[in-house]
């Protein structure tokens, strides 16, 4: 009884509100099933971490006092190595089919467009007051790719990690509530009845093995700093496409992502400590990555409009707010959007196509985030 009073005592309002947030975490994992894998994870470590005397932070053995089991996580997984988040591509890459991108290779233009946002909010954050590299590892939230963002902000020893990741990973669940109020804010209903006709070209196996080990080489070249990213994405993918690894492939897209995504959610969690967490500047983080994601949506479908000036055969303007990182909800989301106009119009695979694309796109930009960045330093 002695402990609980002590602990209730040492309980700060800063931490009501990370119970709150946690709480909050939960139930949008559980009740709305909105990235549960990352989310639950997140949400039940924020209540871990701000425990009072928790000894998942630090605790003390015989005298001696040595880190907890979540801030050696951190530490090991994320700090000293990025580990976790490099990992976790690996496992993206095997799930991806890049079939329909390599059967309409414009597809890749919608992925370098939709990440307009990202540059866009890095400019708001430093006109904002924010340190350059905070800037930008708030920009990279755009991508709607949670392990870029905690990479890009790590790197760049951003103070803002936790608010970072739980923006990022709110905006890639959101997906199916942002995107189309981005969509229709800049397209008219006739343009989101446009149709398409899908002509797939031959994609051989020989392309598909080839494709992951070409982009590895030249992204290598372009942006060195987003090998690690691209390089283990293109593995992942590499293992599904070359046909004789079908066991590895299998469980780097289960077991291996899986447990990567469960101990990341829960290590990220150590930077949504209450003193950490709870300031003005994490509300800004929100309202900052928001624009950073309506912006890469709204990129991403002014770049087809204007495609559409030059083209007899007019594109969906839709497809290009596929062209973001968050795969395949983005797709899946266009898809509904254009059969709610017209029940007999598919774009499925355009868009599927724009939206592998903005995965490549989304590391690359990481990578050239942390290029550019770096030499301001």
């Amino acid at each position: 009884m002695e402990f609980l009073v002590e602990g209730l005592q040492n309980v700060t309002w800063q931490q009501c509100v990370m119970y709150v947030v946690g709480l909050v975490l939960i139930w949008l994992a559980i009740k709305k099933e909105y990235e549960p894998s990352l989310l639950l994870p997140m949400g039940f470590g924020a209540i871990l971490v701000n425990l009072p005397m928790s000894g998942v932070i630090d605790q003390v053995v015989g005298g001696i006092e040595t880190h907890g089991i979540i801030q050696w996580l951190f530490d090991v997984g994320i700090e000293a190595s990025e580990a976790m988040p490099i990992l976790l591509f690996i496992g993206i890459g095997a799930m991806i089919d890049f079939g329909p991108l390599l059967s309409q290779p414009v597809m890749f233009l919608f992925g370098a467009a939709a990440q307009f946002g990202i540059f866009f909010a890095l400019c708001v954050a430093t006109l904002m007051g924010f340190d350059l590299k905070d800037a930008a590892s708030i920009g990279i939230i755009g991508a709607a790719d949670g392990p870029t963002s905690i990479l890009v902000s790590q790197i760049l020893h951003s103070e803002y990690v936790g608010a970072i990741a739980v923006a990022a990973y709110s905006y890639m669940a959101l997906v199916p509530i942002v995107q189309p109020f981005a969509i229709k804010l800049v397209t008219t209903k006739k343009e989101r009845r446009i149709k398409m006709q899908y002509r797939p070209g031959q994609v051989s196996k020989s392309m598909r093995i080839a494709f992951p080990i070409i982009v590895t080489i030249i992204v290598g070249f372009i942006a060195p700093s987003s090998v690690s990213l691209v390089g283990f994405l293109m593995f992942g993918n590499l293992l599904r496409e070359c046909g004789v690894l079908g066991s590895l492939s299998d469980t780097a897209q289960t077991s291996l992502a899986n447990l990567i995504t469960l101990l990341l959610g829960i290590t990220i969690s150590f930077s949504m400590r209450a003193e950490e967490f709870v300031r003005f500047e994490t509300l800004l983080i929100m309202a900052i990555g928001l624009v950073a994601f309506v912006f890469d949506t709204i990129g991403g479908v002014m770049f087809a409009k204007f495609l559409n000036l030059f083209r007899k055969e007019k594109l969906n303007p839709m497809i290009g707010a596929a062209g973001i990182s968050a795969f395949p909800m983005s797709s899946r989301v266009v898809q509904k959007m254009a059969m709610k106009e017209d029940p007999t119009n598919i774009v499925l695979m355009h868009a599927a196509g724009a939206n592998v694309s903005g995965q490549i796109a989304s590391v690359v930009a990481g990578g050239l985030i942390i290029n550019l960045v770096s030499q301001f330093l």
